[in-house]
């Protein structure tokens, strides 16, 4: 993923389209001067549709787009024709998005399967036209329903990234050179903080075959649940990883504390992302010796597996696989 291309958020205003107004018209003929009424309905007006696309990654497409309206259904006509309805507005997007209300912040749908649609605003029905009114009391109906109003509003589509393994750790832990050793993704390497600045992706290959998706978030800072640093440009992205992997440098000045930092970010943020199951990797392991690794372990923190590894010398890479593969498949037999 290249950095001006990563569009994870947008705002748009979309509108369906009206319904057609109902016809009032009257049979006429050589021989049928005072035909009955015979006006169609109008035409509904065209929905908005989101639909899943899973060759997408992005929602650049949407960048530059402030207004999307469907179009409008047509009138009805005599002879009992109906309106044409008004062509739908299908918006492709990538799994992983979200539509919320921009007002409420409501939730309005989730798309994660490749082919789903949901109806984001649906079109307005056509009005009956005066046919539909005839009866035994009003022979002759001079009237018809006028179409329905389309619905609209201002619309936040957000992507959270999809993947088995998110990444979680501060700016310049390794996160994107474990990524590279790992894969085929080439993410920006360098030393400084917040190198990546989108999420990158990297397809993992297993024994025998099997494989799972690894994610690299930009790293989490103090208060990033606040919006500081990146701040929440990110932190939507863990969501919705299966298996977080934080990542602690070994030379860190206190490797338990600065995994419990990671952990009160996200749980600031979304206290339900402590109930998926973590695992820890102290990575730059190649700068300590062993017996300083074993001074380590008794402060390290409890109840999550963790493994000392180095992207760089390779060490320990395939036990990490071992363990993500593991957890990912706890439940699964």
């Amino acid at each position: 993923m290249s950095s001006p291309n990563f569009v994870d958020y947008v705002k748009v205003y979309f509108e369906s389209g009206h319904g057609g107004a109902g016809a009032v018209h009257f049979r006429r003929a050589k021989y049928l001067p005072k035909g009955g009424p015979d006006g169609g309905d109008g035409g509904r007006g065209g929905h908005i549709v989101l639909r899943g696309n899973a060759q997408l990654w992005t929602l650049l497409s949407l960048k530059y787009t402030k207004h999307v309206k469907a179009a409008h259904g047509q009138p009805g006509g005599g002879n009992h024709k109906t309106g044409a309805s008004g062509e739908d507005v299908v918006i492709e997007v990538p799994l992983g998005t979200v539509a919320k209300d921009a007002e409420t912040g409501r939730v309005l749908c989730e798309i994660t399967k490749d082919g789903q649609e949901y109806i984001l605003f649906r079109g307005g029905r056509g009005g009956k036209g005066n046919s539909f009114f005839k009866s035994a009391t009003n022979r002759t109906p001079k009237y018809a329903q006028p179409g329905e109003p389309g619905e609209g509003g201002w619309v936040i589509l957000e992507l959270k990234v999809l993947a088995d393994v998110g990444l979680v750790g501060f700016p310049n832990a390794g996160k994107s050179t474990l990524l590279a050793a790992l894969s085929a993704a080439k993410p920006k390497i360098a030393d400084y903080a917040f190198t990546t600045l989108t999420p990158n992706l990297g397809m993992i290959a297993y024994r025998d075959g099997k494989s799972f998706i690894m994610a690299d978030i930009p790293g989490i800072i103090e208060d990033a649940h606040r919006g500081k640093g990146l701040g929440i440009r990110f932190l939507r992205h863990i969501e919705r990883n299966s298996v977080l992997l934080f990542m602690v440098p070994a030379d860190s000045d206190d490797i338990k504390k600065a995994y419990e930092i990671l952990l009160r970010e996200l749980e600031q943020y979304n206290p339900e992302l402590l109930d998926k199951p973590r695992i820890l990797a102290i990575s730059k392991a190649d700068l300590i010796d062993e017996e300083y690794r074993r001074l380590l372990e008794p402060d390290l923190p409890k109840g999550v597996p963790h493994v000392f590894i180095s992207a760089v010398t390779g060490k320990n890479l395939d036990k990490l696989k071992d363990l993500v593969w593991r957890t990912l498949n706890v439940d699964r037999g």
